[in-house]
């Protein structure tokens, strides 16, 4: 039974439930904070079988928006004897009026799970604290869940008639196996095909510690994403009768061979570009470092600078990781296996066999095992279109950041874009949230959003689909 002390339920999120707080949020920012409320409250982690739900409550509330049978299509998947479930929703062009392809539109219901024993609030409650929203999901990606959702609401009940249609694809399982997002993928090539795919779980504005937009970031590339299991046999004995070799210790070896190898520098067009924006934008050694790999990708003092800062490093090249171990069967006995799982976020280019025999001619053990346990994909970078790119500009605008610079970049995360890459469709991280360098905490404890970000970016994807699709209304 999972304990929930009363006293979690802060006095600011008692403040927001109150008639004050309605009184000043419109109808559709009332509607949003809602969704979000109800969105974070369904643990939809891997294990939990509640994606279902989350998909249930979703399409409760755009029937009662509006949208019929036939806009909405729930699938089906099963990962690891887990239920998943997908959710694709289209708001239509009128018949015969579609002036151009559909454009697709992505986000993921599934979190990754948090531990309430370990978080200062707990985990599944939405609470609004010190000027943020708190909560697993909070950023990642339920803030792009209930953006896309609550923009399409707001449409509807304005009457709005796209030009062309739109159709959001909900992802059931993006932290793990992706089994509903390449279903989806595939259906969208099969059966969609649209001009573009737009991103809600990446891309974004990048804010300085004073809260002051420093420039607007498009992820138009990510890295490959590699998960591989490192095992040691061994016989095995009592551990009154210790053996010279010992699966733990060979092991343990091994890890800290991979925790000193330097993976070589790598750098593209993209990158290059986005760490001379970045680096303008960056006070201190770190934009100076910015700003020198920039301009000579060899410069060593810039290397060792970005290399050591763990939000650039993954932009230098690939980056492998020890993430979890499991070793022994009995405490008074010597360990027969010993396993550890070795995360690698992969430069473009390189491939996930080419790191596989990296890893194993630094580990420099022939008794090593080493097996692929991910079954991603190696995924190009995308086009920025110039409608895209000044659609995006003009959001910006309406948030008073007219001029602000945009940086297409590659993201070290892996996100479902990476599948519409591959198969041919230009695919733009352009998330409508705001962050400081101390806000990031998706994956980790306490993830927030700040509330003046989750208000300010409800906007964005309303004035981006209407410059996109045109339309009545």
């Amino acid at each position: 039974m999972t304990f929930r002390p009363a006293l979690l339920i802060s006095a600011a999120l008692l403040l927001a439930a109150s008639p004050a707080f309605a009184e000043a949020r419109a109808p559709h920012e009332q509607k949003a904070r809602s969704l979000y409320e109800e969105a974070i409250a369904v643990r939809t982690a891997q294990g939990q079988g509640k994606v279902p739900e989350l998909v249930a409550y979703l399409v409760e509330e755009l029937k009662a928006g509006g949208f019929t049978d036939a806009d909405i299509e729930v699938t089906d998947y099963e990962n690891d004897g887990e239920r998943i479930q997908g959710l694709m929703v289209w708001y239509r062009a009128e018949e015969g009026k579609a002036a151009d392809r559909p454009i697709v539109l992505l986000a993921h219901m599934d979190v990754v799970d948090a531990l309430p024993d370990t978080w200062e609030r707990y985990p599944f409650d939405l609470i609004e604290e010190d000027g943020y929203f708190f909560g697993r999901g909070t950023a990642d990606n339920k803030y792009g869940v209930v953006s896309l959702i609550s923009t399409f609401l707001r449409l509807k009940e304005e009457g709005f008639k796209p030009s062309r249609d739109l159709i959001i694809a909900l992802s059931g399982d993006e932290e793990t196996g992706m089994v509903s997002t390449r279903a989806q993928a595939l259906y969208t090539a099969e059966k969609i095909d649209p001009a573009y795919v737009l991103n809600a779980d990446a891309g974004g504005l990048s804010l300085g510690m004073d809260g002051k937009a420093l420039l607007y970031g498009i992820q138009g590339s990510e890295k490959t994403y590699a998960t591989f299991e490192l095992t040691i046999d061994n016989p095995g004995g009592h551990s009154s009768a210790p053996r010279a070799d010992n699966a733990i210790y060979e092991l343990a070896d091994v890890l800290k061979k991979i925790e000193a190898y330097k993976f070589p520098v790598m750098h593209s067009p993209m990158t290059l570009a986005s760490m001379k924006i970045s680096g303008a934008q960056t006070p201190g050694p770190l934009g100076d470092a910015m700003r020198a790999f920039a301009e000579n990708p060899a410069d060593e003092a810039a290397i060792a600078v970005l290399r050591a800062e763990p939000s650039t490093v993954g932009t230098t090249g690939t980056t492998c990781v020890a993430t979890m171990l499991r070793a022994g069967h009995a405490e008074n006995a010597l360990p027969q296996r010993a396993t550890a799982t070795v995360n690698c976020r992969i430069f473009p280019g390189v491939g996930i066999e080419a790191t596989e025999k990296t890893l194993k001619d630094v580990a420099g053990n022939e008794r090593l095992r080493i097996k692929l346990v991910s079954d991603l994909v190696e995924s190009p970078e995308s086009n920025l279109p110039e409608e895209v790119l000044a659609a995006v500009n003009v959001a910006l605008a309406a948030r008073g950041l007219e001029g602000l610079t945009v940086m297409p970049h590659m993201s070290s995360g892996g996100t479902d874009g990476m599948h519409y890459r591959n198969l041919g469709y230009d695919t733009l991280g352009i998330g409508g949230s705001a962050a400081k360098p101390n806000d990031t905490f998706a994956h980790g404890l306490n993830e927030r959003l700040s509330v003046d970000a989750f208000y300010s970016g409800l906007d964005h994807w309303y004035i981006i689909l209407k410059e996109l699709a045109g339309g009545e209304g």
